[in-house]
């Protein structure tokens, strides 16, 4: 509870911080990457990297039928002994396209199958199909099952200094991993990546200990060194398992750790896309409609 207090606690800093700024923000980005596609239909654009990608359709169908089907509304790893994870479609929609978004999940554009061993779980995602002979997108939503940490900024001098994972991207859904009867449910840093960069994380929670994990403690030095620059960041990967629902099946998730000393030095743009993504998982969006989201992006400030 405490911990949840404390993410409470730093999205109101992170709202009222940026409420008062003037930034480009993810939404802003996507309407006017909207304002030249299809109403329909998605269509390939060429991103700011000189890559390319399918835009999010400005005006997509939802209820369509026929509507490509998995199962489920939210898919869950399983154990595969090494081989891909496929989760194929349950009917047969017809000869059509199809599309996903935002970035990460590894879809099949021609049959629909999803490759959940190469995709980023832990989020939700929109499908897009297209069938052949059409010109409409029928949307649908789809949660790969998993862990993920909030895109946030935690000010260790307010008490902000546990970043806790949330599951199934659902921000308000209560963990697995801890509380009565959910003992050894749940595995953080199985291979000791983290743990090797000096994150401080808790093996059983997957809560990261944000203090210790700048500052260090009486053995073990802090992950950002013995003397932190703004702007600084740690890149890691965080290899877990959770039994329910997965049956431990390996997971993983890349998260990025930025350092800086006060409010006032955090950089505007990137407080803005914190705050949209914050406000889409608290709202039950898309983390992101036109740019990936990961890895997610953990801010810490001294003060």
């Amino acid at each position: 509870m405490k911990a949840k207090l404390q993410l409470l606690v730093a999205f109101m800093l992170l709202f009222s911080f940026v409420a008062c700024r003037k930034a480009i923000s993810d939404t802003s980005q996507q309407a006017s990457a909207s304002t030249h596609i299809d109403s329909r239909r998605p269509t390939v654009q060429t991103d700011t990297a000189g890559g390319s990608r399918v835009a999010y359709p400005a005006h997509p169908l939802t209820g369509c039928f026929p509507a490509p089907l998995y199962g489920d509304s939210v898919i869950y790893p399983q154990p595969t002994g090494g081989a891909d994870n496929i989760v194929s479609l349950v009917n047969d929609p017809g000869p059509g396209h199809y599309f996903s978004w935002p970035a990460g999940l590894s879809l099949n554009q021609h049959t629909g199958a999803i490759n959940i061993s190469k995709s980023e779980t832990g989020q939700r995602y929109a499908i897009g199909y297209v069938k052949d002979g059409t010109h409409d997108t029928c949307l649908s939503t789809l949660i790969i099952g998993g862990a993920d940490y909030m895109d946030s900024v935690y000010v260790l001098g307010n008490g902000a200094t546990i970043a806790v994972p949330y599951f199934d991207a659902n921000a308000y859904q209560a963990s697995d991993c801890s509380g009565p009867g959910n003992s050894g449910h749940c595995s953080f840093d199985v291979n000791g990546s983290a743990t090797s960069q000096n994150i401080f994380i808790d093996k059983f929670s997957g809560e990261i200990n944000l203090d210790k994990t700048l500052n260090g403690d009486a053995n073990t030095p802090g992950a950002f060194g013995s003397a932190p620059v703004n702007g600084a960041t740690v890149d890691a990967v965080i290899t877990y398992s959770l039994k329910k629902h997965s049956n431990s099946a390996p997971q993983s998730i890349h998260v990025s750790l930025r350092y800086y000393d006060s409010m006032s030095q955090v950089d505007p743009a990137i407080m803005a896309v914190i705050q949209m993504r914050m406000i889409n998982i608290m709202s039950g969006n898309l983390l992101s409609y036109s740019y990936n989201p990961r890895p997610p992006l953990i801010v810490i400030v001294r003060r």
